[in-house]
């Protein structure tokens, strides 16, 4: 059964071009080596809701939870959290489309 990691958070502001290069650079090659697989992002520019949405899947819950307890997941997850706020994850099963 795969599972799903829902992530959201909100730029600081002024650190955008910082943020959106680590993103590129070093988040998403990271996690992805890490085996999570990224399967969408949002970038919201308007309304009351998180800046960013976004998700990735692995293939059982044993592999999501070694991601997370990793290394280098608290080391992408430290660098992360210097350049946003209002930071919130959950685990649930993918279920397919777009999941809150």
């Amino acid at each position: 059964m795969q599972v799903k990691l829902l992530m959201s958070w909100d730029i600081i502001p002024e650190r955008e071009q910082e943020y959106f290069e680590f993103v590129v650079r070093e988040f998403v090659p990271g996690i992805t080596r890490l085996g999570l697989t990224p399967t969408e992002s949002w970038y919201a520019v308007y309304g009351d809701c998180p800046q960013i949405l976004t998700a990735g899947v692995t293939d059982d819950l044993p592999t999501m939870q070694r991601i997370l307890e990793s290394e280098e997941w608290a080391r992408l997850q430290a660098k992360l959290q210097k350049l946003v706020t209002n930071y919130k994850q959950k685990v649930i099963r993918a279920t397919g489309g777009f999941q809150l």
